[in-house]
């Protein structure tokens, strides 16, 4: 008998554990209706579900308005962000103040955010206003959705829609998983990053589809041990690390590894980047493998000479030392004759580049693709189509 009831003593306490790990916090108990503004009622969900271990946030299928909000923690325990709608954010630049993110999590510890949804940024008026390729210290446009001091955590099955500048931006993260999400933009929306992380440790993206108007995955100072696997992308500009070097201070950035990426129609494929006159830094322990290129432009790339829109002075190089670099098994068709770029800073030349199992055809006439190599002697094995540094500078 008493083990009976200590059975059902167990059992019972497991229910009443799984019934408040439910905990549900429904937008529309807080006011939300569809096709209307619910900025007040998800800060109200998000403030009582964050007073509870164990709790989710739901917004259920619908259109509705939505400005800006910082979703903010510590909470109590494990909080899941379920949006099955879709939100939309104004489509005004001057309805942020100037503030650059639109959706933010913040300082939360065990987030999911799940549900099938999408942000969608309305970014199509900003785009016009962005002048950011002409003036580095242009204003910051709001980025749809923003993971500041995340931990232990994970985003899977949602969309980021037309942002009006990156689509996610990670800092200061630790332990994020990103799992089966989509980023779509069209492919002249300037400075959409699909997934831009800085400042971040232990990021996981799986299964990603990224079609947007700048970097599909671009990786900033002090990102480190990042794991990227069978990811999409295209349109855009390929998967970068960098740029670095632009400012003072930068964090290293080190163990970066992208396998089983599929680039298509991309004006760049995998790189890294550099800015000249730039202050010290280090990029290493970075590897790019198994990886398609359907048509890209410039499909491998180290450009240390990095300058867009004649933003800077060239007269003296990169002091961003990189080394530890491998680009293998990467095959398909470059659209451009040079599918091999690897221009290393005089200063601080590369070290340990590794070419392995490269085989890439050049769509256009004319013969066959080339490669370019400056500041850097790569070490070289298997197949390889360019050969290696067929144009030595």
């Amino acid at each position: 008998m008493g083990k009976n009831l200590s059975i059902a003593t167990i059992s019972l306490l497991l229910v009443l554990a799984s019934t408040k790990a439910q905990q549900v916090f429904d937008v529309k108990s807080y006011g939300a209706q569809p096709n209307s503004d619910i900025t007040q009622a998800l800060t109200k969900a998000w403030k009582a579900a964050c007073a509870v271990a164990g709790s989710k946030v739901v917004i259920s299928k619908g259109v509705y308005n939505l400005g800006l909000v910082t979703l903010l923690g510590p909470c109590k325990g494990a909080i899941e962000f379920n949006l099955q709608g879709t939100l939309q954010a104004p489509s005004n630049v001057a309805s942020f103040n100037g503030k650059d993110g639109w959706v933010a999590f913040e300082s939360i510890d065990g987030l999911t955010v799940s549900g099938g949804g999408v942000f969608d940024g309305k970014g199509q008026q900003a785009w016009q206003k962005n002048d950011c390729s002409k003036d580095k210290n242009c204003n910051p446009l709001p980025i749809n959705i923003r993971f500041d001091y995340v931990t232990n955590s994970k985003v899977q099955d949602i969309t980021s829609k037309d942002s009006k500048y990156f689509h996610i931006n990670i800092l200061g993260c630790k332990k994020l998983q990103f799992q089966s999400v989509t980023i779509t933009a069209p492919a002249n929306s300037p400075n959409t990053d699909g997934i831009h992380v800085g400042r971040s440790s232990q990021i996981t993206i799986n299964n990603a589809d990224i079609g947007t108007g700048d970097d599909c995955i671009s990786f900033g100072d002090g990102a480190q041990d990042i794991t990227v696997n069978q990811v999409t992308c295209g349109p855009g500009h390929g998967i970068s690390i960098g740029s670095l070097g632009r400012y003072q201070n930068e964090e290293p950035v080190s163990g970066i590894t992208v396998s089983g990426a599929t680039l298509s129609n991309t004006d760049n494929g995998v790189r890294i980047k550099t800015w000249p006159a730039s202050s010290s830094g280090v990029a290493s322990n970075i590897h790019f493998e198994d990886v398609v290129m359907n048509n890209v432009a410039n499909p491998i790339i180290i450009d240390q000479n990095y300058c867009p829109n004649s933003q800077c002075s060239n007269e003296s190089p990169s002091k961003v030392k990189i080394s530890n670099v491998s680009f293998k098994k990467i095959r398909g068709t470059s659209s451009t004759k040079e599918a091999v770029n690897l221009i290393c800073s005089k200063s601080v030349p590369c070290q340990q580049v590794v070419l392995s199992d490269i085989d890439l055809a050049y769509k256009g006439g004319g013969g066959s693709t080339t490669s370019t190599c400056t500041n850097v002697q790569p070490a070289v094995s298997g197949k390889l189509n360019p050969p290696a540094c067929t144009n030595n500078r």
